[in-house]
């Protein structure tokens, strides 16, 4: 035998004199005569799945009724790469009900990847050769054999296993946990590694999983044919690493490598995940080019045509009668849709002044009462005859009154005496947005365009969150799922922008930012007397929309102050508005003021109330 003559021998005296001294020196121990005795050491609890319990029920742990076993490991390497397994696993002294064998499938390479292996082919008989049926789980990267094993004096274990050969400098490199765990504490494994030439160099490490203490011993056995690895004592949850070095052409193969996952290897950068970012910048940079061509048209129009609308809205009528004519027709609640396309509060509020100066609304202020904020009353008019009204100007007179000819502010932000004041207004918004594709000046609503493209925003966002989280499990290369949510996400930032005017539209846009122009300027301020008035009041809700309402308010008290007489001011008001007893024409551009941010705040409350009523309805 290869082992007559080595180490072995002396491996064997040095144990027997160790444990003899032991005894011979304990303190407190008596020997009887006659009696033979033998000492064993308490093992750890395994770290094996199904270890035999002893007779105190506790797993894995020694006692004088555990078997003495020993496990003859015979490893051979093909040409093929493949290693063939037997393991001669036997007991002395009683066989435990069930042996469990753990058979690694998975380890650590280095700091990115694992090594599979490939273990096929469990089988297992008793020594007799009769068949023994081996239930196979594999779990956290480790193959568990449980072997029934009662009544058998030993089992023979045969395996495959393959991706132990990887070429190295010198060679081929052959590694592989000879073993993984055991479920019982094993007294010695001998291992033997045969291979198509002899080995050139081997090393072996065992111990607790991350021990890096070298095995009990390792040889080549005679003449150097072969590589032995034997360790003593193993505990339930050690382990035996060997690695045996080979001549180039014993066998091919190479390791079967996995990424370990981190983020930093989910989200890896490489050409292709590099690539797809590529391509989506193109796309995104090519879409951006499209849409400010699209909406660069209101620049161009502006730099052409701003100046047809930058003098005095004013045309002489059929009487030689100047009358008030804005750029377009646009109404106040049109031209702040048309502007930013989009209805905001001040649209409205600006209608609803333009409404009171043409004479369908006026305007009361109430008198102040004590420790009360100050109040209106709106009355409802039947306007100049013969002039007629948009619908969405009727949507918003029935807003405000319904079926009644008066109705005071406050009563508006009532939720019991204007109930549906806040569906109402949305009708008139959605009114207006019909108006912009009536007039061609939108080919679609922009509220409509805005919840699409924001609804394809949010649906991409989450199809690149879902598909990210695939790929960073699955694969390396999240970092393309992550491409998809950046996209998802500047789609929907950038859905407010992708309403475009028409050609028309972005005409009669800078017709109306001429007019802008125009009213902010002090050339605004020059009509003549006389005209003033009426001029100005018209003014007004525009004025509203432009952010310039306390500049004009004031220039209209002024112009009030200057050109009407004492009955023509009714109330010291105007036609449209009047105040209360102690009131003076001087007060109104702070009334007005004030009565546009009463406006403003009521119809902005009313409808968070509503969307928060929704949203308390829908969970």
């Amino acid at each position: 035998m290869w082992w007559v003559g080595s180490w072995r021998p002396a491996v064997v005296a040095t144990t027997v004199l160790s444990v003899c001294s032991v005894l011979v020196t304990a303190p407190g121990v008596v020997w009887p005569e006659g009696e033979a005795h033998a000492a064993t050491a308490a093992a750890p609890a395994t770290t094996v799945p199904g270890g035999a319990p002893d007779r105190t029920g506790a797993v894995g742990l020694g006692s004088a009724a555990d078997p003495l076993i020993t496990n003859d490991v015979r490893l051979e390497l093909d040409r093929a790469g493949v290693l063939h397994g037997e393991e001669t696993i036997t007991f002395s002294g009683g066989a435990p009900a069930e042996f469990t064998r753990a058979l690694t499938e998975t380890m650590l390479y280095d700091t990115d990847h694992d090594r599979k292996f490939e273990v096929t082919g469990v089988e297992a008989t008793d020594l007799d050769g009769s068949p023994l049926a081996v239930e196979v789980e594999k779990t956290d990267g480790t193959l568990y054999a449980r072997i029934p094993t009662a009544a058998t004096a030993g089992v023979v274990l045969t395996y495959r296993v393959g991706g132990t050969v990887s070429e190295v400098t010198q060679g081929v490199q052959m590694e592989w946990r000879a073993v993984g765990a055991y479920s019982h504490t094993v007294e010695s494994t001998d291992v033997t590694v045969t291979a198509p030439m002899p080995p050139e160099a081997l090393s072996c490490l065992a111990g607790e999983p991350r021990s890096a203490m070298y095995c009990t011993a390792s040889d080549m056995g005679p003449e150097a044919g072969v590589a032995h690895f034997l360790q003593a004592d193993m505990e339930p949850d050690d382990r035996l690493d060997i690695v045996v070095n080979y001549p180039s052409g014993t066998a091919e193969g190479e390791p079967i490598l996995t990424r370990r996952w981190s983020l930093a290897s989910a989200f890896a950068v490489t050409p292709a995940t590099a690539g797809v970012f590529g391509l989506l910048l193109v796309v995104l940079v090519g879409g951006l080019a499209v849409l400010i061509r699209v909406r660069g048209r209101d620049e161009r129009a502006l730099r052409r045509e701003a100046s047809e609308g930058d003098h005095a809205p004013v045309e002489e009528g059929e009487r030689g009668q100047l009358r008030f004519a804005p750029p377009d027709d646009v109404h106040p609640g049109q031209i702040g849709t048309l502007i930013d396309e989009r209805v905001d509060i001040a649209d409205l509020t600006g209608a609803v002044l333009d409404l009171a100066v043409r004479g369908y609304i006026r305007l009361e202020e109430l008198p102040h009462e004590h420790f009360t904020s100050v109040d209106w009353r709106l009355v409802r008019l039947d306007g100049p005859p013969g002039e007629t009204l948009l619908a969405s100007e009727w949507l918003l007179l029935d807003a405000l009154f319904g079926e009644r000819r008066t109705v005071r502010l406050s009563q508006l932000g009532s939720p019991r005496a204007s109930a549906d004041f806040p569906a109402r207004i949305d009708r008139v918004r959605e009114e207006l947005y019909r108006d912009m594709v009536r007039l061609k000046w939108f080919a679609r609503s922009p509220s409509q365009v805005r919840t699409r493209w924001s609804t394809v925003g949010m649906a991409l966002t989450a199809a690149g969150v879902v598909l990210t989280g695939v790929l960073a499990v699955f694969t390396g290369a999240a970092f393309s799922g992550l491409a998809v949510v950046i996209a998802g996400a500047a789609v929907t930032a950038g859905a407010q922008y992708m309403p475009a005017k028409t050609k028309l539209g972005s005409s009669v846009y800078a017709h109306t930012m001429g007019f802008r122009d125009f009213l902010l300027s002090p050339r605004a301020e020059r009509a003549l007397p006389g005209r003033r008035v009426e001029l100005y009041s018209r003014y007004l809700p525009y004025a509203v929309i432009f952010d310039d309402v306390d500049r004009w308010a004031n220039i209209l008290a002024s112009a009030a102050l200057a050109d009407l007489t004492p009955e023509e001011l009714t109330g010291d008001g105007l036609a449209w508005y009047t105040g209360p007893r102690e009131w003076r024409i001087e007060d109104f551009a702070d009334s007005i003021t004030t009565f546009v941010v009463s406006l403003t705040g009521i119809i902005t409350n009313t409808r968070r109330l509503r969307a928060l009523n929704q949203f308390q309805r829908s969970r």
